[in-house]
Order: C-alpha cells, then sequence, then structure tokens
C-alpha cells in the first residue's frame, strides 16, 4: 500500500458505510493496529509512513494533520473509495470487525498498556510530548507473540 491515508480511507468508507461516526483519534489508532497485525501476520508493512508514540497512542503525523481540524469531533469528509489490493482489503476489514466497536477512549487505553507504545516512549513522561517512532520491528515482535498466545489457547 503506498500510504497509511489509503488504510485511512478504507476504514472511513466502511465506518461511514456502516453509519458509524470515527474522530481522527480512533482513526488512528486503528491504522496503527492495522500495521502492527500485518507486520505479525505477513512480515511486512502495509504502509512506509512511521506511527509515533504519542500522549493519547500511536500516531500517524501525516494523517493525524489531515484530520486534526475535526479536533475531537467525527470525521465527515466526504472519501473517495481507495483503490487497495485484495489482501489489504480483507485486511483492513478484519481490523474493522476486531477494533472497530471500541471506543477512541478504549483504543487509547489498550495501546497505553501493549509494549511497543510504551517502549517507544521509554521515560518521557505520560503527559508530554513525543515523537518517539514505534519501530516496526517492535510491533511485529509483541503482535506475533499475541498470535502466538491466541493460537496455543485454541
Amino acid at each position: 500500500m503506498k500510504s497509511s491515508h489509503l488504510a485511512a480511507d478504507y476504514l472511513l468508507r466502511l465506518f461511514h458505510s456502516a453509519g458509524d461516526p470515527i474522530t481522527n483519534l480512533k482513526l488512528q489508532k486503528l491504522v496503527y493496529y492495522a500495521q502492527a497485525w500485518h507486520l505479525a501476520l505477513f512480515d511486512t508493512s502495509l504502509f512506509p509512513e512511521d506511527i509515533q508514540a504519542w500522549v493519547h497512542g500511536p500516531v500517524e503525523p501525516t494523517l493525524y494533520e489531515r484530520f486534526k481540524q475535526m479536533r475531537w469531533n467525527p470525521i465527515t469528509d466526504e472519501i473517495a473509495a481507495p483503490q487497495v489490493s485484495k489482501q489489504a482489503a480483507v485486511h483492513l476489514r478484519n481490523v474493522f470487525a476486531a477494533y472497530g466497536g471500541f471506543s477512541p477512549l478504549q483504543l487509547e487505553q489498550m495501546t497505553h498498556v501493549e509494549q511497543p507504545w510504551i517502549n517507544a516512549r521509554g521515560d518521557i513522561p505520560p503527559d508530554a510530548s513525543s515523537t518517539a517512532v514505534i519501530s516496526h520491528e517492535a510491533m511485529k515482535t509483541y503482535y506475533r507473540a499475541r498470535l502466538s498466545e491466541q493460537q496455543t489457547k485454541k
């Protein structure tokens, strides 16, 4: 996928089709989970942009800038259907199904107890700004371990 914006557009269309409002905060977390699980499942990134460990959880900065004027309100922009591969579409629908029902605050809290975000922030105070990157390797390792745990339980 050429950019995080295509993943975001696909997710936005899913939410709009379901009549479910989505904020920038929630979109950021879903894009993060899409990247993290793509790395864990397919050993490759879904998109090239870095995700940073911000105060309110993982954020892809250029995507944040695109929708920051919405603040905490739902994103209402009309989104054209993005051209994504069949594999990416299936993956994004799976992320939507797994995480779409959580509130923005729940998603933020979830990321705050997971190692990739915690480790990227290191000793940065909880309320301090950060541009620390959450590495692809950290995401892949952590979510692959979670996948292993889920498969072991079956």
